[in-house]
C-alpha cells in the first residue's frame, strides 16, 4: 500500500512519479532518526522537522542518555510530539549505565521508561560484557511491560561513544557468526527489532567491512534488521545494495537526504536514476 496522507499533508508535486513507500506502520524502508546528542533538540524544533517530514519517520532515538539530563516535562513533551506524528521513541542503548548500578535501577528504569510514553528500549552492550542469557531477561523483562525490547549486535569491542579508531583497533572485533547467533536468539525471544552498531564495519575503520551485513541479511533478512548508518556515503552503500527497503538509522538532520535516495528523486552519480521499486 502506498504512503497514505491526509489532505492537509498531501505531498506537493503530486503529478510526479517517485517509488512508493507504504504507510506506516512499516516493517521494511523504516527509518529512525537521531534525537538529542550532537546538539539539543526541543518541541519547536523536533515539530519542524516532523512537520515536514514526519511521514518518512517511523522512530526517534534518543543517544547517550540525553534525557536523563533533561527535565522531565520535556523529555514528555517530544516523547508525546512523536506519537501524534505516528513515530515511536527509543530510549538508545542507555541501558549500558544503568546496569552497572545493579537490579533495582534496571527495573526502576524500565518502569520510567514505560511512564514517559518510551516505545523501544534499547538494549546494547558496546562497553560492557555480559551473559548472552541476561541480555535475554533484559529483552523478557522489558517485552513483559508491553515495551519493545530492541538489541544491539555487533562484531566491535568497546564501541560506543565516538571512540577513536585507533582504540578500537586495539580492542579487536568479534566474529560475524556469534553475532548472527546472538540475534537469532534475541528475535526467537520476540525481540522487536534488531539494532547493528556500526563501529567495526563502516565506522572508525580503515576498510569497510561489506562482508558482515551481507552476513546479516543473508542469515535473517532485512525485515528485523536495522543499520546503523549515520553517515551520507554510508546509507547510499546501503540503500545501493540492499534497495531503498533497507531499515536504517541515521541523524535526524540526514532525513531528507536519505528520502531522496528512498524516493529514487535523487543521489550522488552512482545512484541517481538506478534506485527503483516495482508494486505490480
Amino acid at each position: 500500500m502506498a504512503q497514505s496522507q491526509s489532505k492537509g499533508n498531501e505531498r506537493a508535486f503530486q503529478f510526479l512519479r517517485m517509488n512508493q513507500r507504504p504507510a506506516k506502520p512499516r516493517t521494511r524502508g523504516v527509518t529512525e532518526i537521531r534525537g538529542p546528542y550532537y546538539t539539543p533538540m526541543g518541541k519547536r524544533y523536533l515539530q519542524d522537522v516532523l512537520e515536514t517530514m514526519g511521514v518518512y519517520v517511523d522512530a526517534l532515538k534518543f543517544a547517550g542518555g540525553s534525557f536523563s539530563l533533561m527535565p522531565r516535562q520535556a523529555v514528555k513533551e517530544l516523547i508525546d510530539l512523536c506519537h501524534s506524528h505516528d513515530v515511536l521513541v527509543s530510549t538508545g542503548g542507555f541501558i549500558e549505565y544503568v546496569l552497572t548500578q545493579g537490579a533495582e535501577a534496571v527495573d526502576r528504569y524500565v518502569q520510567e521508561c514505560k511512564s514517559l510514553g518510551f516505545d523501544i528500549i534499547e538494549i546494547s552492550s558496546g562497553f560492557i560484557t555480559i551473559p548472552t542469557d541476561d541480555w535475554l531477561r533484559l529483552v523478557e523483562k522489558v517485552q513483559k511491560t508491553g515495551l519493545k525490547a530492541k538489541p544491539e549486535v555487533g562484531i566491535q569491542f568497546g564501541a560506543g561513544g565516538a571512540t577513536s579508531a585507533a582504540e578500537l583497533a586495539a580492542e579487536g572485533t568479534r566474529d560475524p557468526g556469534w553475532a548472527i547467533a546472538q540475534a537469532r536468539r534475541f528475535l526467537e525471544a520476540g525481540a522487536y527489532m534488531i539494532m547493528v552498531e556500526s563501529e567495526g564495519i563502516t565506522e572508525n575503520v580503515s576498510t569497510w567491512r561489506t562482508d558482515v551485513p551481507a552476513k546479516i541479511v543473508d542469515a535473517l533478512g532485512l525485515d528485523k534488521v536495522m543499520f546503523e548508518a549515520a553517515e551520507p556515503e554510508v546509507f547510499a552503500w546501503y540503500i545501493k545494495n540492499y534497495g531503498p527497503e533497507v531499515n536504517l538509522f541515521v541523524d535526524h538532520s540526514q532525513i531528507v537526504q536519505l528520502e531522496c535516495l528512498r524516493s529514487g528523486i535523487w543521489g550522488t552519480k552512482s545512484l541517481w536514476g538506478r534506485v527503483l521499486t516495482y508494486k505490480g
